[in-house]
């Protein structure tokens, strides 16, 4: 007896559109470099659409240029935007262990003109793409990656807004009035205890006072790295107060997504 397997139509559709969306994002490994130092960028775009759209910059984690600021890369991709995930230690370089993230970060914010000059390559990078429109740019980044992303608004690069995802937000070289050309949105965690009260006062004082456009969140409850879910992991590993908290996480994308709306 033949037995006849009958699929449903619906399941049947889903099942190829979600093979033809997942095969929409096309991503490429580049090699680019900073001087001597190579670097390697992840780049990402939905083929789907077509004509140009605004470049975004994604600048990792302090463990370095890894599977998560890929993945939100694609995820930027997903959304409509040309995204490049930098390398902003060279060659690709990761960390496995908080001491060596510590001493990798510690050397590019020891000298903020080598990390403006790292940046920078992988932003002219970006703007070389044919589906790039030059002058609309922007830049997110996560912990280290958005303390990152803010001292490129406080150095004037020309960027349309900036979001610094659990960043910090301390530095050597405050905002000057005038300078600064990007829309600026913090989002952090509330319960984050490495972002003291005095810091995020002296932030917004500095921000009030360079007459920048900004946006600062406190999300309740949420801790350090909170929109990373390997965050958990990491933290009971090395007894370090990261976690990730999905709810935060959830709003603070959707956040962004209506921040680079209204700076496009």
């Amino acid at each position: 007896m033949k037995i006849k397997l009958v699929v449903p139509a619906v399941a049947l559709v889903c099942s190829l559109l979600s093979i033809h969306v997942q095969a929409e994002v096309i991503t490429e490994t580049v090699d680019y470099s900073d001087g001597d130092i190579k670097m390697k960028g992840y780049l990402a775009y939905d083929d789907s659409i077509k004509g140009q759209r605004p470049g975004i910059i994604v600048v990792h984690e302090w463990w370095g240029h890894n599977d998560y600021a890929k993945k939100r890369a694609r995820m930027l991709a997903k959304l409509g935007y040309r995204a490049l995930a930098l390398d902003m230690y060279g060659n690709g370089k990761n960390a496995s262990h908080p001491k060596d993230a510590g001493k990798f970060s510690g050397a590019v914010k020891a000298n903020m003109a080598v990390a403006e000059k790292r940046f920078m390559a992988a932003y002219n990078l970006l703007q070389k793409q044919d589906n790039v429109v030059k002058d609309k740019m922007a830049a997110i980044g996560y912990c280290f990656g958005g303390g990152i992303v803010l001292e490129m608004a406080r150095r004037g690069v020309d960027l349309d807004a900036v979001v610094s995802f659990h960043g910090s937000l301390g530095t050597k070289a405050k905002a000057i009035k005038g300078k600064v050309k990007a829309k600026v949105l913090v989002l952090n965690g509330k319960a984050d205890p490495f972002v003291k009260a005095e810091s995020i006062a002296s932030f917004k004082n500095e921000m009030k006072a360079a007459g920048v456009n900004f946006k600062f969140i406190n999300y309740p409850g949420a801790k350090h790295a909170f929109t990373n879910p390997g965050a958990d992991k990491f933290g009971k590993k090395f007894k370090i107060p990261l976690a990730y908290n999905a709810k935060a996480d959830k709003k603070s994308w959707a956040e962004m997504q209506r921040f680079l709306e209204k700076s496009f």
